[in-house]
């Protein structure tokens, strides 16, 4: 207790996720103090709102005030909080579609905190606002005239009251925004139909230090406004379009590519590109670190070859649902892949084993493999034998793969040793035996998803699982039996989503919560045998957990939803 309290700080940084605060926190007052203030970001919900004084109180270093969970009207919670010390720098309104109030987008909250004594606002997020239009742009680049982040993606086109037709975004709209956002660093303009390329040459005119943009599902936006992006900002590190068709010749663009020597992110997803555009890339020296093809088409092997091998500095790769991706090409590309960290060939029908295993081998800093989709368990694993351990890759995705095995996995898992995120879900041919013969290989899993994993009848687990976090078996044959078990050896297990477990009763229900002393969420929809008395029980018996889904049946009043959220859980309905 002598040491300083900034030594104190540094150490609880190091905790990997902030709820592990509420342990510390009752070790003394000192630490309370210390984890109030290393906590800078909260959502608030429905049932929390009585409680936001006290949690402003409480954490005075908050920096992001995320109210997207919030359903009713939220202005009075944005000028509550205009009134307060708080330097916030994010705010997250997004999510009113729902909201049946005469506008969404909380303006007189939004003026209040916007005047002077709070200006410092850095970040907006306005993404899924029902009816935004051009005044409203107006109302937030005079309320946050420092904004560097502003997301205005996918709002709703609606009637007004009086009949009709809200007035869309328009290129006039963007072109306010842009002569009075000189600062702007990031703008998302997703899901609005109807701006042009106009748009695109406002900011890039006016926005100097713009260096990322998402334009996402923005049917008047081509290939010529993304060129003039590249020709005119020289801040612009990341690009993500979203089908778009891009020609097969077009000198133009290409030159633009020469321009862009910043940029690091591209993400074509569901794009029309050409192997030309992807030499083009190649050819342009761009400092590329991530690259995102995911179901686009157009392209062969040889283009994506090029660019792979031109820029071997790539870390996020996504191929996800390029079918005509072999094992062969793969084992080819892995030779250009040695400084990837993500990569995601999902959907990839016609890999198997042998891609798995050439990514383990070839990519050393290899973190996450996404292979959900594909063909893996359709050759013998063998093939592994002149493989050795990628102790690096911590995330593996290999749900929906129908012919993966249990023999499969086990090498795998071998190949993997320090695996902390293992997701078999859909894989039919999977049992439990092999579940748990990876669970021994990787003791360091603490998120294991095996939904709807028919061949697991039941998790019969006899060892310990001492950093299993999270267990996902919605589907699964878990029994009243297992569920003990699983009680009994996974003494730090937070959530368990047992959706549609049909074999399980209140008993293991029971069993379970008694013995995971940490557990903070349980899912229980759709299990049917299971009584809806058992939700009070949980609630008192657990004071840890903070949010549960209860069986069908189960409604609670209005009466009851307090009491049990003035014990710290929340009782919702997915």
């Amino acid at each position: 207790m002598d040491l300083p309290e900034e030594c104190w700080q540094s150490i609880f940084n190091f905790v990997d996720h902030r709820h592990r605060f509420s342990s510390l926190s009752l070790v003394c007052k000192q630490f309370l103090s210390i984890t109030n203030d290393l906590v800078t970001a909260l959502a608030v919900l429905d049932p929390t709102l009585p409680l936001l004084p006290d949690l402003v109180r409480r954490f005075p270093k908050l920096r992001k005030i995320d109210l997207s969970g919030l359903r009713g009207d939220i202005d009075g919670i944005l000028s509550q909080l205009a009134e307060t010390d708080l330097a916030l720098e994010e705010i997250d309104v997004s999510n009113r579609r729902s909201v049946s109030i005469r506008r969404n987008l909380p303006i007189h909250g939004l003026r209040s905190v916007g005047r002077p004594k709070v200006s410092r606002l850095r970040r907006l997020n306005c993404s899924k606002i029902g009816s935004l239009r051009d005044s409203d742009l107006n109302l937030i680049v005079e309320s946050f005239p420092f904004l560097e982040d502003l997301d205005i993606s996918f709002p709703e086109l609606g009637f007004s009251n009086s009949g009709g037709v809200w007035t869309p975004i328009t290129d006039a709209g963007i072109l306010s925004l842009s002569l009075k956002l000189k600062g702007l660093r990031k703008i998302n303009l997703s899901g609005n139909h109807f701006i042009t390329d106009r748009s695109l040459a406002y900011l890039s005119a006016n926005c100097l230090l713009l260096n990322e943009i998402v334009i996402h599902c923005c049917d008047f936006i081509t290939q010529n406004g993304i060129a003039l992006l590249f020709r005119r900002c020289a801040n612009l590190n990341s690009v993500s379009v979203f089908r778009i068709r891009f020609s097969l010749d077009d000198s133009t663009f290409n030159y633009s590519l020469l321009c862009a020597k910043a940029l690091r992110a591209v993400d074509f997803t569901e794009s029309v590109i050409s192997d030309e555009l992807l030499y083009s890339i190649g050819e342009a020296s761009l400092p590329l670190n991530k690259l995102i093809l995911a179901n686009s088409c157009g392209f062969t092997y040889n283009g994506i070859s090029f660019l792979l091998s031109k820029h071997r500095s790539i870390q996020h790769l996504d191929l996800q649902e390029v079918n005509f991706l072999t094992d062969e090409y793969m084992i080819t590309l892995s030779e250009f892949l040695h400084s990837v960290t993500y990569i995601n060939l999902s959907m990839c029908y016609k890999l198997t084993d042998s891609t798995f295993f050439c990514l383990t081998r070839n990519c050393p800093f290899l973190n996450e493999i996404k292979m959900a989709g594909t063909n893996l368990g359709a050759e013998d694993s063998t093939f592994s034998a002149g493989s050795v351990a990628n102790t690096r890759v911590k995330s593996l995705n290999l749900a929906q793969n129908r012919s993966l095995g249990n023999e499969s996995i086990k090498t795998f898992a071998s190949l993997c040793p320090d695996l902390q995120m293992l997701d078999l879900s859909n894989c039919v041919g999977i049992t439990e035996e092999g579940v748990l013969e990876v669970l021994r290989r990787c003791p360091e899993i603490r998120h294991l998803g095996m939904n709807q994993c028919i061949g697991i009848e039941n998790f019969l687990v006899d060892f310990e699982l001492s950093n299993l976090e999270v267990l996902c078996a919605w589907g699964s044959g878990i029994d009243d039996y297992g569920l003990a078990l699983i009680g009994k050896r996974c003494p730090q297990l937070l959530q368990l989503d047992l959706t549609g477990c049909l074999a399980v009763t209140a008993k293991g229900v029971k069993e379970v919560v008694q013995s995971c002393r940490a557990l903070r969420e349980i899912n229980l929809k759709w299990c049917n045998n299971v009584s809806v008395d058992i939700v009070a029980l949980m609630v008192f018996t657990r004071p840890s957990l903070r949010k549960i889904v209860p069986p069908c049946g189960f409604v609670p009043s209005e009466s009851q939803r307090n009491l049990y959220l003035r014990h710290g859980c929340l009782i919702c309905e997915r």
